[in-house]
């Protein structure tokens, strides 16, 4: 089992600055990929950015250039560093990891992020 514990949300007005951090234990050699989702009110969760274990990173359209994450492979621990937030980029962000062995993929608890305009 992996365990993931997300931290860093928070309160910011349009055009500031946060950073999400997310730290992997239990089963972490089983981890393949990691990335962040997003859940808005009334909305569908969506991927946001993600990278792999060869550090290739995708990002949603919506936060290209906004938005970069990073990882430490060996430790597993996440960040996303979003800069330039926009009172759309508000929802509940998830951290989320990609396993090869049942139950192949866990979820943080989640961390609230308000943008206010």
């Amino acid at each position: 089992q992996v365990q993931l514990v997300e931290s860093g949300g928070g309160s910011v007005q349009a055009g500031g600055s946060l950073r999400l951090s997310c730290v992997a234990s239990g089963s972490i050699s089983s981890i393949t990929t990691m990335g962040w989702f997003r859940q808005a009110p009334g909305k569908q969760r969506e991927l946001v950015a993600m990278i792999t274990s060869g550090e290739s990173s995708y990002y949603a359209d919506s936060v290209k250039g906004r938005f970069t994450i990073s990882g430490d492979n060996a430790a597993k621990t996440l960040s996303l560093q979003m800069n330039s937030l926009k009172p759309e980029d508000t929802a509940v962000y998830y951290c989320h990891a990609v396993l090869n062995e049942r139950p192949y993929a866990s979820w943080g608890q989640g961390t609230q992020v308000t943008v206010s305009s």
